[in-house]
């Protein structure tokens, strides 16, 4: 099972990679947005192979990208579904000449995630993967290769993916506290989605983001991860959703295999 606009939408992916090679490691100039966060030519360039692509796959479906969110919560609160656009997702690793950075696209529906795209420009890997559906990888050349979380086998290190450039005191309380009930925690840091995508791929247990994020950096991995047989949770246990607010951020959340036995204890650790 799959869905009918997703071939669609990983060759747009794609092609939005394609754009922004150009300007990687180019010396591109770099703006300030009103967030204080930086942009560049390659997400303009991107955002608008993305828009002008998912306008024209299904022109009754609308685009909200970080790029072009100025959108009143009073439009918003209509759709019934939409895309979520990150056109490049991690442009301060992009900046810093790293290769962690990617595409991202998802279908929106009622608030929850149908599938989502996950691209990387520089390899041209992509993940892409829905809850009712499964998840895969495909690299450049080769047939797609479907994907799924691990369980974590006593006697391995527990790995927990954390994020190069953002954490939080309290973020830093919860490993600790993992690290008491789960013992010695290994760390694995990587930029943008990728850290969903760690996860989806069975190279990681976990994945805790206390810290800032926008649903547009969060939507499409999520999709990946849930098809792989991952959830998002909010510290409440809640499952990460994206109904119209008037913020776009995300609260604070966790990701984890959908049937971990260290569920309660990540949960109790994560609410203190």
């Amino acid at each position: 099972m799959s869905h009918s606009y997703l071939p669609a939408v990983i060759d747009l992916v794609q092609q939005a990679g394609q754009v922004i090679l150009p300007y990687w490691r180019s010396g591109v100039a770099v703006s300030e947005k009103a967030d204080a966060s930086p942009v560049t030519a390659a997400d303009l360039a991107a955002h608008k192979v993305l828009a002008e692509g998912l306008v024209a796959l299904a022109g009754d479906i609308p685009v909200l990208s970080e790029e072009a969110a100025d959108i009143p919560l009073a439009e918003r609160s209509t759709w019934r579904r939409w895309w979520v656009v990150d056109p490049l997702d991690g442009t301060k690793e992009f900046i810093a000449g790293s290769d962690e950075f990617t595409v991202n696209v998802a279908l929106v529906e009622a608030g929850r995630v149908v599938f989502g795209v996950v691209g990387i420009p520089v390899s041209g890997r992509c993940y892409y993967g829905g809850a009712d559906f499964g998840a895969w990888r495909r690299e450049v050349a080769g047939e797609p290769e479907a994907i799924s979380v691990r369980a974590h086998a006593a006697g391995q290190p527990f790995t927990v993916v954390a994020s190069k450039r953002h954490s939080s005191p309290e973020q830093e309380r919860l490993l600790q506290g993992l690290g008491e009930h789960l013992g010695q925690l290994r760390l694995a840091n990587i930029g943008s989605s990728l850290k969903f995508c760690l996860l989806a791929e069975g190279e990681a247990d976990c994945y805790p983001r206390l810290a800032p994020t926008s649903q547009w950096d969060t939507a499409a991995a999520q999709g990946v991860l849930e098809g792989a047989g991952g959830e998002v949770l909010d510290v409440q246990g809640q499952g990460l959703t994206y109904e119209a607010r008037e913020s776009f951020l995300n609260p604070s959340f966790l990701c984890l295999p959908r049937n971990a036995s260290w569920r309660e204890v990540l949960l109790r650790e994560a609410a203190k």
